[in-house]
């Protein structure tokens, strides 16, 4: 199939189809005579997995990695657990990290007055020096 078939196919645009190609997370497409790229069902199937994966955030390199366990007939479905869940345990410092930010922008828009006058406390504390920011409650 063609790279527009393809995209169709997989619900990945062709852009970065090409993209994926250049970066190597999927194999160069043969070419026609003409140099048209041409896929098969594998090919899709493969374009199908990287879009899961980035769906769930996977960065690019963990998705090389799921693609080789994936491919990988002798893999220990033990290793694919691992990884997922030490991604598990970046994602959970990621929403507490999140959560921190939230809760001082929250405390910054509680102290602002949000009238017509100019003071405002919230630009205020983004002003200053970064060791005198107070903590998050």
């Amino acid at each position: 199939m063609t790279i527009g078939q393809a995209a169709q196919a997989s619900g990945v645009n062709a852009k970065r189809i090409r993209y994926y190609e250049s970066i190597g997370l999927v194999a160069r497409a043969g070419r026609t005579g003409v140099g048209y790229r041409q896929y098969a069902q594998n090919d899709v199937q493969t374009l199908r997995f990287i879009k899961r994966s980035r769906e769930l955030g996977f960065s690019v390199e963990r998705i090389k990695t799921l693609l080789g366990l994936w491919k990988d007939q002798d893999r220990k479905s033990a290793d694919v657990k691992a990884l997922a869940r030490q991604y598990v345990t970046e994602l959970d410092c990621d929403i507490e990290k999140l959560q921190s930010i939230r809760d001082q922008v929250l405390q910054l828009s509680a102290c602002c007055q949000g009238n017509n006058r100019p003071e405002c406390p919230i630009l205020d504390e983004l002003a200053e020096p970064v060791a005198t920011h107070r903590k998050s409650p």
